[in-house]
């Protein structure tokens, strides 16, 4: 028997890249996707539960309960964004659902960013918000709770980024993958899913991991 894990952001890069490995990974038992919209994908393992307002989650609250691990991959750019707004769809949505699934047995994992402020003090405002938020799950009863802080992640089996230029980047680069993956900086999205997985299932000693830490647990 595997674990059973809820999945968030599946529609984006990285947690595409997530769930593609848990659905190959004998260690996951059921994959339950939190989307806004329908990701187009069949699994024996996968189940997707459709939701629009993640600001209220009452009326799938207990759909969303028994399950052994939440791999936290929904975030939005900064770009365009004044703090306040940034707040409520990182700070405010991201502790919103961690409350709505939270019990003494599951594990948490967030996808932050390299940067990000643990002391809610700097300069920079998406570091500073996603610092507070961090530091807010990690006070939170889970069993666990780790925060992955991925700087550049390469899109392997064919992922695409929902950012335009991202894509467009990817292209021109991809000839130089193999050799950027042996970069202690670089990860990809097979090593941040795998890692997130053996984290799940074994824990860390690290609370913060960096791509290096990322690339070290996947092996």
């Amino acid at each position: 028997m595997g674990i059973k894990v809820i999945v968030t952001g599946a529609t984006g890069m990285v947690g595409k890249g997530v769930l593609l490995e848990c659905l190959e990974d004998g260690n996951i038992s059921e994959v339950l996707l939190v989307n806004r919209q329908p990701i187009g994908m069949q699994h024996p393992k996968l189940k997707e539960l459709i939701h629009k307002d993640f600001y209220d989650l009452g009326p799938i609250k207990e759909r969303l309960q028994g399950y052994d691990a939440c791999f936290f991959c929904l975030g939005v750019s900064v770009i365009g964004m004044t703090e306040e707004q940034y707040s409520r769809v990182t700070y405010d949505l991201t502790i919103h659902f961690a409350e709505t699934v939270m019990h003494p047995g599951m594990t948490f994992i967030y996808v932050s960013g390299t940067g990000t402020d643990s002391t809610e003090q700097g300069r920079t405002m998406w570091a500073r918000v996603k610092g507070r938020t961090e530091n807010a799950l990690l006070k939170m009863p889970f069993n666990a709770a780790y925060m992955f802080r991925p700087g550049i992640i390469l899109p392997m089996k064919g992922i695409k980024s929902k950012t335009g230029w991202y894509n467009a980047a990817y292209v021109v680069l991809r000839p130089f993958f193999p050799l950027m993956r042996k970069s202690a900086s670089v990860t990809d999205t097979i090593r941040v899913g795998r890692a997130m997985i053996e984290v799940a299932l074994h824990g860390s000693d690290k609370k913060h991991l960096e791509n290096k830490d990322i690339n070290q647990i996947a092996g």
